[in-house]
Order: C-alpha cells, then sequence, then structure tokens
C-alpha cells in the first residue's frame, strides 16, 4: 500500500475514531495494514501524527486561498467563511490532534518537533500577502497576520475547551470587527488593484 494511501486511511480513521491512546498495532488493525508497514512509512507513531496535522494544514491552506479568490472584495466575509470551516464539527478530532502534538513538539518530544517547522510562517506569509493587498503596509499586515493566527488558535482552543460555541463565536465576531476597522484605515477595504498578485506574493 502506498504511503499516501495509507496517509489517507490514517486520517479517516482517526475522523472516526479519534487518537486517544491508540496505539501503531490497534491503528493497523483498524486500517486493514501491519504494524511494520507504518514503522517502515513513518518511522514511528509520533513521525505519522506530525504527517497527520501537517496534512491537514496543508488542506485548510488551500482551503484558505479558495475562499480568499471568493470573497477578495469582501473581508470580513471571508474571515466568517474561514472561521465557520475551522469551526466545523468534523474537523474537530483533527484539531486535538493538532494542539496534542504542538504541545509535544514544544516539549521537543522526539518524533514530533518536525512540526514546529512552518507552524507559523506557512500561515503568516499568505495572510500578510492578503493584507498588503488590502492596502496595508508589509509591517503592519505581517503584525495583523501573526495576530490574527494566535487568535485563531486561541480560540480554537476555547472552543475545544469549553464547547461553548456561542461565547468564542461571539468573540471571533468581535476580532473580525476590529481588523475590518484596521483595514478601512489602509485605503479602505477593496484591494487597490484588480490585477491581483499570488497570495505568496506580496
Amino acid at each position: 500500500m502506498a504511503k499516501t494511501e495509507l496517509l489517507a486511511k490514517v486520517m479517516g480513521h482517526v475522523a472516526e475514531h479519534g487518537v486517544g491512546d491508540l496505539s501503531l498495532r490497534r491503528l493497523a488493525a483498524g486500517i486493514g495494514t501491519s504494524h511494520r508497514m507504518l514503522i517502515y512509512h513513518f518511522g514511528s507513531k509520533e513521525q505519522l501524527l506530525v504527517e497527520i496535522v501537517q496534512s491537514m494544514e496543508d488542506q485548510q491552506r488551500a482551503d484558505f486561498e479558495e475562499l480568499v479568490e471568493e470573497y477578495h472584495d469582501r473581508p470580513i466575509e471571508l474571515m466568517r467563511a474561514f472561521w465557520r470551516r475551522l469551526t466545523d464539527r468534523a474537523l474537530g478530532p483533527y484539531e486535538r490532534l493538532f494542539f496534542e502534538v504542538y504541545g509535544q513538539a514544544l516539549q521537543g518530544r522526539p518524533g514530533s518537533t518536525a512540526l514546529l517547522d512552518g507552524i507559523v510562517d506557512a500561515w503568516v506569509v499568505p495572510m500578510t500577502a492578503l493584507g498588503i493587498r488590502y492596502g496595508q503596509e508589509p509591517q503592519a499586515a505581517a503584525a495583523q497576520a501573526r495576530l490574527g493566527l494566535a487568535v485563531s488558535r486561541g480560540l480554537l482552543l476555547d472552543l475545544l475547551a469549553t464547547g461553548d460555541r456561542a461565547a468564542v463565536d461571539a468573540a471571533a465576531e468581535l476580532f473580525f470587527a476590529d481588523c475590518a476597522r484596521r483595514l478601512a484605515d489602509h485605503q479602505g477595504t477593496a484591494p487597490s488593484s484588480s490585477k491581483k498578485p499570488p497570495l505568496g506574493q506580496p
């Protein structure tokens, strides 16, 4: 079985059953492969979990870029739409896994530290480019992007911990309104040119 196929099966299993104290042997049995095959492709449980998280992060960034094109002239609607995707109940198991592996990586647990590579910059770069497209100066756009990432992750952690969707959504909406005011201070909320550069190229 190819690595990509294995990873897809693992992700489906995690979405349905969560992670908990899952071992590679039980995981292998659950997806119809062998413990040795998982070790061959991923090295360890920690490395496998990192790959799951990175795959989900890649998918979320692709979703973000898709929404940028759809809502490029409506920044607050873009933020709301992306927040709805992030807080979809189906993503709950992956988001719990994200924070679990993130914590392990910060503690230097072997096999998990690779998650830290680009864990911030991979989001800050496209978000900064978007801010520049909306008229912000690069330094301000980068600071706003980093703040937006921190707020989003903090509110996701709040939602997972409390389950208080209404309160978390209200806090998110307050942040979105503040972002809209900041953008309005930088030549309005519409992009300065109809010819939009790629997100990775401010």
